[in-house]
């Protein structure tokens, strides 16, 4: 059997759900149902796995779950043709040590954040990407200044898209104008065609993957979205490959909008996105409720009748019916 090219793979489109984290309500790493989440979004077809991402919590860090957490979603895509992606953050330090951990338990690539650098210029920047990307090939990543990123412009996207350790990236904005910064430095960079693009725009996933620039196709998605309704999610980036400008796409882009206002937290400025992931996935029998590392981060006030309204509204998005005949296999 030829050995998995996960670079190949990367490049031809994949659903990659952005993992989260099972707690039991003492809130402690419920190992058992962290596996399950990882079962589920292979089962459903994901092409890949981000661990150590916003979705699974930021914290982890400092609880000292870092590297256990990667470690059992790296178990259970063990012997899968899947790609694996850590997510690495901090400064030079704490960047360093994560993409080593995350190399030793055999990732494939970083996904690089920025945020904890807002004062570096860009010439430091590039020069942070360029260390860790000696130890892991890099995922780009420009995060939503509301969520903790920081602002990158195309000159910026052109340099670091210019560095051979890039193999993809991530574009998260939720803002159509930097949205086309990224693209646009890609197009500049000489290397569009060796770097895998991808939507992380939840605000607006089908219409990026529909959507093309100078011959640019962002070709899948790295999503908190997909981390919930994965095998509808799998179901549809197949059928926009085959048919993108197919009329289905017009209605579907809003609906999926619509769903991701509610499960984010929209209305409040996304304080209980992670815990909107975690309500779907606990009615689902995923997860056993919807528990944060920080006790404060919940859901907020009328954000429970917005997701009843959108799962009432949209059951087409869902795939309840693929996970009740799943999940007592993979709860075992």
């Amino acid at each position: 059997m030829a050995p998995f090219d996960w670079h190949a793979r990367l490049r031809e489109g994949l659903v990659i759900p952005a993992h989260p984290l099972a707690l039991t309500r003492s809130r402690q790493l419920d190992e058992r149902r962290q596996r399950v989440l990882t079962r589920y979004y292979l089962d459903a077809g994901a092409g890949g796995i981000a661990v150590g991402v916003h979705t699974t919590q930021f914290a982890i860090r400092e609880r000292g779950l870092y590297e256990p957490v990667l470690s059992l979603a790296a178990q259970e895509a063990r012997d899968r043709n899947v790609v694996k992606i850590a997510g690495v953050c901090g400064a030079r330090s704490q960047a360093l040590g994560e993409a080593q951990s995350a190399a030793l338990l055999g990732y494939d690539a970083a996904l690089l954040s920025l945020g904890a650098l807002p004062g570096a210029s860009v010439d430091e920047l590039i020069d942070h990407a360029r260390a860790v990307g000696e130890i892991l090939p890099l995922v780009g990543f420009y995060l939503q200044p509301a969520v903790g990123g920081r602002l990158l412009d195309s000159e910026f996207w052109r340099r670091f898209a210019s560095l051979e350790s890039v193999v993809a990236i991530k574009i998260a904005p939720f803002n159509r104008y930097h949205t086309l910064d990224v693209l646009r430095g890609v197009a500049d960079s000489g290397r569009a065609a060796e770097i895998a693009l991808y939507t992380g725009n939840d605000d607006h996933i089908v219409l990026d993957l529909i959507a093309t620039y100078r011959g640019l196709r962002i070709v899948g998605g790295l999503l908190g979205q997909w981390a919930v309704w994965t095998r509808r999610a799998v179901e549809m980036l197949e059928s926009i490959h085959r048919d993108p400008g197919a009329p289905v796409w017009r209605e579907v882009a809003w609906q999926l909008t619509d769903v991701n206002a509610a499960i984010f937290d929209v209305a409040n400025s996304f304080q209980g996105c992670i815990a909107g992931l975690h309500e779907i996935l606990r009615r689902q029998g995923l997860l056993e409720g919807i528990w944060c590392l920080d006790p404060q981060e919940t859901l907020s006030p009328g954000q429970l009748a917005e997701i009843d309204r959108v799962c009432a509204t949209y059951p087409n998005l869902a795939d309840d019916d693929f996970v009740a005949q799943n999940r007592d296999r993979w709860l075992r």
